[in-house]
């Protein structure tokens, strides 16, 4: 089979690694538009349950990117001049720059062709199959905007994507008070003496503190200050063209049109306050190289269940990612409980249930039900239901 990728980031090299292993005769080219060790950002997480996945579908690569990741098992959240520290689920970062050299590392020796500085926007000609794993902004994907069903929501809140010497030994929230409102950041290790730093607040803190204003080194220079408890005198730094966003949430009908497929963020997004995406996006991989496995020679067969299979799956991320995101629209409902409620509450905010709950009984009803199987039962039981239900609301009133 020949395979073109159109992009080279996690999504787009991994399913090249997998494809070269199922099958070394297939001819696969990953195109990126970039120069080979350029990328955005700064480091990406994930958690155990990927690593091990990782493992089961490629020990070497599995191995390479644990050698080279951080982990950490604690939170800590800082509210204003108090913190509390929690136990958490091991967690790891790694730089996406790193990353991305072990997967290009491992694609090239599998035999795959690697072309850097090679856009493509449209569909070559003489490839069984074409990926479209070019991001948020895929060119491939906006030839056919109508056929897939492409729908973007914009978030409510501003947040920009920085960096920082500062080592965090777990992941840290920091929420700020200013005369503007609060503003807050999540921050966590990646390596190489380096961590990420995202800074989010509401519209009305980000023109209240002349944000909007600032050019880059005062904006730089106003949150090192507004977060200098955490930064202990580190600086914040900011790598490219980095600016203030507000999030883009992506999703599409259809993940296939032809023979030109979606994978990663070129098919969906969730809201980077639940560190899913790069996940995901090796999900894709995964899911997409077995169901070409399943379908020898029936590529539609293959892409129909990919596209059934992941769009199943995503149904609860996209839901914990919604409210996730909502969590930190309304911070404000939870700001001034005590710090270590208000951290456990921080954990909760997938939950499609917290939204409708006073915070304090919440919070309650959640001790209550870690210490009894019946509201144990319940919680689980209730909440995807729940969920299931806003989403249908939800669908309703767009159609």
């Amino acid at each position: 089979m020949k395979v073109v990728c159109v992009g080279g980031g996690p999504a787009g090299l991994y399913l090249a690694i997998l494809l070269k292993r199922q099958d070394p005769s297939h001819d696969i080219t990953v195109h990126e538009r970039n120069p080979r060790g350029s990328t955005y950002g700064w480091g990406v997480t994930y958690w155990r349950g990927l690593l091990d996945r990782l493992q089961q579908h490629d020990p070497e690569s599995a191995r390479a990117i644990e050698e080279h990741s951080v982990c950490w098992s604690e939170g800590v959240a800082h509210v204003g001049d108090l913190a509390t520290r929690r136990h958490s689920d091991e967690g790891f970062g790694i730089g996406r720059h790193r990353l991305l050299g072990l997967l290009a590392d491992r694609a090239g020796d599998l035999g795959v062709r690697l072309e850097y500085e090679s856009e493509i926007t449209e569909p070559p000609a003489g490839a069984d199959l074409v990926v479209a794993a070019d991001g948020v902004h895929s060119t491939l994907r906006g030839r056919y905007d109508e056929r897939f069903g492409t729908r973007i929501t914009t978030g409510r809140n501003r947040y920009v994507w920085l960096g920082t010497t500062k080592v965090f030994d777990a992941f840290t929230f920091a929420f700020t008070e200013t005369g503007h409102g609060w503003i807050w950041a999540y921050g966590y290790g990646y390596g190489d003496g380096h961590s990420t730093c995202v800074v989010e607040c509401s519209p009305e803190t980000f023109t209240g503190l002349g944000l909007d204003r600032a050019d880059e080194g005062e904006g730089l220079a106003l949150l090192e200050k507004l977060f200098a408890g955490i930064l202990d005198g580190h600086p914040l730094i900011a790598r490219g063209a980095a600016g203030w966003l507000n999030f883009r949430t992506l999703t599409n009908r259809a993940w296939h049109h032809g023979n030109l497929v979606l994978l990663g963020d070129a098919a969906h997004t969730t809201h980077y306050s639940i560190g899913a995406g790069t996940t995901l996006a090796l999900e894709d991989a995964m899911c997409l190289a077995g169901t070409l496995r399943e379908h020898p020679g029936g590529t539609a067969d293959a892409l129909a269940a990919y596209q059934r299979r992941r769009q199943a799956e995503l149904l609860s991320v996209q839901s914990a990612a919604r409210y996730s995101a909502r969590w930190y629209e309304n911070l404000p409902r939870y700001i001034h409980l005590p710090p270590h409620r208000m951290f456990a509450l921080l954990g909760q905010r997938h939950s499609p249930l917290l939204p409708y709950v006073p915070p304090q009984l919440y919070y309650g009803l959640d001790k209550a039900a870690g210490q009894l199987e019946v509201l144990r039962r319940l919680k689980r039981w209730l909440g995807p239901r729940a969920a299931r239900a806003l989403h249908a609301r939800s669908a309703a009133r767009r159609d």
